[in-house]
């Protein structure tokens, strides 16, 4: 976790934060007027930028990530809930650049260009695990808060999230990396190691990512569709649904295993990787 704070060192970086938080809200701001859940959540093709940028520009796109969600909020969104979805889109973007080289074997080329199917499959992967952790985030402070049930909320977000990294996250690395490495604009490219937190039982860091994101989806589910006795087809989604303690407390652990994850994954491993390689010619 040490590069989310050692990045503002940086010029570059703090520019990329203001560049990824600009394009992500001029890119949600007009999409306000297709609600799926008035007040809170809406269609949103734009949450493609967190997964891309969070890529490209580690700590950098997921602090614009955050803050480019909260810029839109001002637009329909503002409120208490916008807490929530600071910490569920600086998530979204945190997660591709911190999960991308536990994927990988130790010496094994790690440079995020999609060039291979294992590495389309890793980005793959992390777009589905990134949207749920976003979702549980989101959905339980929101349920905690009373706003709206958890089981409504982290199934539009999730499936929101992941529709537009799954369909377009591919198509925007393949046209943005070879450009934005061409620029020397890669985090990896800007940071210096040191300045990196080092891996720590990765794999563990892997798992226990999974555990909490999938995990807490899962059982926040299953506690909605126990509590609420509403059917299992409008199970969570009926009003009042939200509020109560089971969703609040039972999520806890899910949310300290990601917490806890955070720390064990790290990103020295790729920033190494980037000072070995060969620089191209600009």
């Amino acid at each position: 976790m040490r590069e989310v704070f050692t990045m503002w060192r940086h010029t570059q970086m703090v520019v990329l934060v203001a560049l990824t938080a600009a394009i992500y809200a001029a890119t949600l701001i007009p999409t306000q007027f297709l609600p799926i859940i008035p007040g809170f959540t809406n269609v949103r093709p734009a949450n493609v930028f967190p997964f891309v940028f969070g890529l490209l520009f580690g700590p950098a796109g997921a602090w614009g990530a955050a803050v480019g969600n909260l810029i839109n909020d001002f637009f329909g969104t503002l409120g208490l809930g916008s807490i929530g979805g600071f910490v569920g889109n600086f998530f979204l973007g945190f997660l591709p650049y911190k999960m991308w080289s536990s994927f990988f074997r130790r010496g094994e080329d790690i440079e995020p260009n999609l060039a291979s199917r294992k590495k389309l499959v890793v980005f793959l992967a992390i777009v589905v695990l990134a949207s749920a952790v976003c979702a549980v985030w989101i959905a339980w402070w929101n349920d905690l808060l009373g706003f709206v049930p958890f089981a409504a909320l982290a199934a539009v977000i999730t499936v929101n999230n992941a529709l537009a990294g799954l369909v377009l996250g591919p198509i925007f690395m393949v046209l943005l990396y070879p450009r934005i490495r061409r620029w020397g604009l890669l985090w990896t490219e800007i940071m210096e190691p040191e300045e990196v937190s080092a891996s720590r039982l990765r794999l563990l860091g892997n798992v226990l990512m999974w555990v909490g994101g999938l995990g807490g989806l899962i059982v926040g589910f299953a506690i909605g569709l126990g509590l609420y006795e509403q059917g299992f087809a409008a199970a969570g989604f009926a009003a009042g649904g939200a509020g109560g303690l089971g969703i609040g407390l039972g999520l806890l652990p899910f949310l300290a295993l990601i917490v806890v994850a955070s720390f064990l994954l790290g990103g020295r491993e790729q920033v190494e990787a980037a000072r070995r390689a060969p620089r191209r010619v600009r």
